[in-house]
């Protein structure tokens, strides 16, 4: 799935009609015939289109973030892989007000780049290190890591931010993410290490 591969951005043009479209063999907007199974007029996705051409050639993943109904985020991966996030955070605690952030790991481009506080964790560091992503990717950093950061360094994340918690819903997957993983059959190298293991950082 591409962010090409997407109706739903436009006004009126929910799942439902954007299924249609697909099955009529308009996968693509190059492939929109001038006709909506749907309330939306064809000029409507016809001008959505064109700015969204122009959007994704400036590389604008804030335009998509904003125009794709929540939860659809997910399709601006494989446009902006290269320039996505994958975030995680440990903290000795559960409260963003009173606990501390021991540990947060970036994997970005094939690289991963851990700061642990009393070494490496800056607000600096991060800001530098978060400020040309076009897309975020956490699981329930939303309610977790995102708030936590942003108490603890003052950090703002305007970036698309794909929270893997909730699609992971969507097709029945509960649990935290160690569970998930394990039904998933995706392996650790060290399973006996645990979130624990950084609060003694």
């Amino acid at each position: 799935m591409r962010v090409e591969n997407s109706f739903v951005p436009v006004r009126d043009v929910g799942e439902r009609t954007e299924r249609k479209l697909w099955e009529r063999g308009v996968t693509t907007w190059d492939e929109f015939d001038g006709t909506v199974p749907g309330p939306a007029p064809a000029d409507r996705v016809e001008s959505f289109i064109a700015t969204a051409y122009e959007r994704l050639d400036d590389g604008d993943a804030a335009f998509f973030g904003e125009a794709l109904p929540g939860g659809c985020e997910w399709r601006l991966y494989e446009n902006f892989r290269a320039e996505t996030c994958f975030l995680d955070i440990e903290t000795t605690g559960l409260d963003q007000h009173r606990d501390d952030v021991t540990v947060v790991s970036c994997h970005r481009d094939g690289g991963t780049e851990t700061f642990v506080r009393g070494r490496d964790l800056t607000r600096e560091r991060l800001a530098r290190h978060l400020e040309d992503a076009s897309l975020l990717v956490t699981f329930n950093g939303k309610r977790f890591d995102v708030p936590f950061l942003e108490e603890a360094f003052g950090l703002e994340f305007s970036m698309p931010h794909v929270d893997l918690m909730y699609p992971c819903k969507r097709l029945d997957l509960t649990g935290g993410l160690d569970e998930i993983e394990r039904e998933l059959g995706i392996g650790r190298d060290r399973r006996d290490i645990s979130g624990r293991d950084a609060v003694r950082l």
